[in-house]
């Protein structure tokens, strides 16, 4: 059934008597857990590569130095600081101590290029920023533009006289923090003050800034808690870059419930082992990342002899559909259920979660639960969806109608920062567009099917490059592909499909083609596919189809 959803003006009834002018705050978060579960550990990684550990309590103090340090430094309610840092410590407790001033956390998306970085800083009107010494260079790529940046805060473990870089003026973490006091009165921020700000990576005109309020993560937080069974006994590595998306929240889903936490500082994708081996050893039940590290993981942990026991272990996947043979390969090897998420920047980021409903359990076979799991999963609740057809009009939620996902919610951002041109991405009533296509079916499930952007249209026929991705995923030769349409002369567009091959596997056009035809007509089909080394990702890891497009442009000219 689609949703008749009433306008947004609210109804006041009758006066509560509860505490209402407490406000969500994300100081709340951290106290708690100091106060309740000060002897729990986070275990983090040294810039050696090695690991050690503290505790809420530590932290907690260290949150309370970092907070008296940056107000002695000016940093005032409303003030934007930036962080330039990987999943550390640090990091972390900047978190908490940035906010709790009333101030903003700007989230430096180390991967994205000196022009884009710079807009961002700028537009963001930062005034100081904490950056990890192994980063100097990338601060020093976007200083020379941003006079308006009263101070870097260098982040090392070295004394500021041993660090080498043009910065200036230069700040020392740990020395402010030793000449801060432990102890901290917070102040009371109205909740719908910004938190923290992330700008999106699209790969089209500049980034936009999405400005999170309080109230937001608050809500998003225990959503996200409740919808991946979080409990006080889990042990949380966070796999996704804390400097983009807020780590997707699961930082303040973690905190939420005082549990474990494993920061792995700065890891690549080619070498996952370090990661695996952590999780193994501190007991992991919850992370998070994308299949382009899941995938690595898995192949590593199909070399170990004695495979690790994951059955408690729930691994979010989002920034792409996860291949079911990966999320079948984690679970016959070690019991882990890779949990599919969706999610966006302009969402705080988490919008579904897809965990089998009891009923489904009940009376789909085997096979129907591994393909309904390839779906992005159920709507969380607070959170509002409609699928619009081209003229902006609901489609049913049959399973089968295709249009464009709209969202709102006490966490979906309903305009951009200082963009007064972007009203095309938003609809009267507090709904943001997504530009994402998908169906929701009767059960409640959303499955996202293309982007608006990428989807092929070909002889004014759609085809989903996402599904015929996810199909040669499928493949036993294949490790990674891509498919976008590429302009023909006849038929518009044509399915182009770039495959990378598994090391030692050998295929052919053909027998690709052959495996896409169980799901495919085929017209359908790719024209052409090429199998290459890697395949072009933007700076959050998703296929970059836009690069792929321009550089094959010309394929089917002819």
């Amino acid at each position: 059934m689609t949703e008749t959803v009433q306008p947004t003006k609210p109804v006041r009834g009758c006066p509560s008597t509860t505490g209402n002018e407490r406000q969500l705050n994300t100081t709340t978060l951290i106290r708690h857990a100091a106060r309740t579960h000060g002897d729990q550990e986070i275990v983090y990684r040294t810039p050696g590569g090695g690991w050690d550990r503290y505790t809420y309590a530590d932290c907690y103090a260290r949150v309370c130095r970092s907070a008296n340090a940056l107000r002695a430094l000016g940093v005032e309610p409303g003030d934007r600081v930036g962080v330039l840092d990987w999943n550390s410590r640090r990091h972390f407790e900047l978190y908490w101590s940035i906010p709790g001033l009333g101030a903003v956390m700007l989230q430096m998306n180390l991967r994205l290029g000196p022009e884009d970085l710079g807009y961002v800083v700028g537009h963001s009107d930062v005034s100081y920023v904490c950056v990890d010494e192994s980063l100097l260079p990338i601060a020093e790529s976007v200083a020379a533009n941003s006079p308006q940046i009263k101070g870097w805060i260098v982040m090392t473990e070295k004394p500021l006289d041993q660090v080498k870089t043009t910065l200036a003026p230069l700040l020392h973490y740990e020395d402010l923090l030793a000449a801060a006091d432990a102890k901290i009165d917070w102040p009371e921020i109205d909740e719908t003050s910004a938190y923290s700000a992330c700008y999106t990576t699209g790969t089209t005109g500049k980034p936009k800034g999405v400005y999170y309020s309080h109230r937001g993560i608050y809500l998003h937080s225990t959503g996200m808690a409740t919808n991946m069974g979080m409990t006080l006994d889990d042990c949380v590595m966070l796999i996704t870059p804390m400097f983009h998306g807020q780590c997707w929240g699961l930082p303040q889903a973690a905190t939420l419930l005082g549990d474990k936490i494993v920061l792995p500082g700065r890891y690549a994708a080619e070498d996952t082992k370090p990661l695996v081996d952590t999780m193994i050893a501190e007991g992991v039940t919850i992370t998070n990342g994308a299949p382009a590290i899941f995938q690595p993981m898995l192949q590593y942990i199909e070399t170990l002899p004695v495979k690790p026991d994951f059955s408690r272990m729930r691994m979010l996947s989002g920034a792409t559909e996860p291949p079911l043979s990966m999320m079948i390969g984690f679970y016959e090897l070690t019991g882990a259920e890779v949990v599919h998420g969706y999610g966006a920047t302009e969402a705080t980021t988490l919008v579904a979660v897809n965990r089998l409903k009891s009923t489904l359990k009940k009376r789909l076979t085997q096979d129907e639960q591994w393909n309904l799991k390839r779906k992005q999963g159920l709507i969380l609740t607070g959170v509002d969806i409609r699928i619009l057809d081209a003229d902006d009009q609901d489609l049913p939620h049959d399973g089968q109608s295709a249009g464009e996902i709209c969202l709102r919610g006490p966490w979906i951002t309903t305009s951009y920062h200082d963009m007064p041109d972007s009203g095309d991405r938003f609809l009267e009533g507090g709904w943001w567009r997504s530009g994402d296509v998908g169906t929701v079916d009767e059960n409640g499930y959303l499955k996202v099917t293309d982007r608006i952007k990428d989807v092929i249209k070909s002889g004014g026929e759609w085809i989903s490059s996402i599904d015929m991705e996810n199909l040669l995923m499928g493949h036993p030769a294949v490790r990674d592909a891509a498919v976008v349409g590429i302009p023909h002369a006849k038929w518009q567009e044509r399915p182009l499909a770039l495959v990378v091959l598994k090391p030692g596997q050998q295929a052919t056009q053909e027998q690709l083609q052959e495996h896409l035809s169980s799901a495919f007509a085929k017209w359908q089909l790719p024209d052409q596919v090429l199998f290459v080394e890697a395949i072009p990702k933007t700076s959050v890891g998703k296929l970059d189809k836009k690069r792929i497009r321009v550089e094959h442009a010309d394929r089917y000219a002819e």
